[in-house]
């Protein structure tokens, strides 16, 4: 796929996004602001492109309620009732627009994950982190948090290597039915999703590793 066809629609449709949007995300920020409190939007840093990392944005879902030796409560305790409705629709997802007009991240891509997975992934599965992670991606619309860890990366592997304008216009649809079915969103019983531990003893440091030293 022509990365310039595809950044070019990541700028149209971000700026679009943000600017029509705007009065729906001031909505929601003064809603988190009144019933959770401050911050309004949760910040993490994730691995994008070739595992380079960058400061995801998200809207705040989550309260700071701890336990009696101060350690954070489970992430289900902590989700709010205006969190899971956020969830619910994607609209927690809605700041991420300004990644995506970073250039940190696309439209469509694997899922930005958690900065300690990369050393738990095999080489194969690492190989999601060849393109720019996603607000949605081809296996969100194919199940999502139901999916199991190895069926997610087996789809972002086969993105990676099947990327195309059509395919990106078919997820963007596709993710947009998801959000009114509300399908797959957490794994039974979760929040969200269970922490990936690894698939195999064999891990993708030397990949990171390479990537890292190819780009300086």
């Amino acid at each position: 796929m022509n990365s310039l066809v595809k950044r070019s629609i990541d700028l149209t449709v971000s700026i679009l996004g943000l600017v029509l949007l705007s009065p729906l995300m001031v909505v929601i920020a003064l809603a988190i602001l009144f019933c959770i409190g401050r911050p309004v939007f949760f910040r993490q840093v994730r691995p994008g492109y070739e595992a380079k990392p960058f400061t995801l944005l998200k809207f705040r879902t989550m309260n700071s309620a701890r336990d009696e030796r101060g350690s954070l409560l489970p992430d289900e305790e902590r989700l709010t009732n205006l969190g899971g409705l956020l969830r619910r629709y994607s609209l927690d997802e809605l700041p991420q627009f300004w990644n995506v007009l970073k250039g940190e991240m696309s439209l469509v891509g694997p899922r930005p994950l958690l900065m300690q997975y990369l050393g738990r992934y095999t080489p194969e599965q690492a190989r999601r982190h060849e393109v720019k992670p996603g607000i949605s991606g081809w296996a969100q619309v194919n199940g999502r948090n139901a999916l199991t860890w190895e069926e997610k990366f087996d789809k972002d592997v086969w993105y990676a290597d099947h990327m195309s304008p059509w395919l990106d216009a078919k997820i963007i649809v596709q993710t947009i039915w998801n959000v009114f079915r509300r399908r797959g969103i957490n794994q039974p019983g979760m929040a969200t999703a269970e922490e990936f531990m690894g698939t195999h003893q064999e891990s993708a440091e030397s990949w990171i590793s390479s990537a890292g030293a190819g780009s300086k």
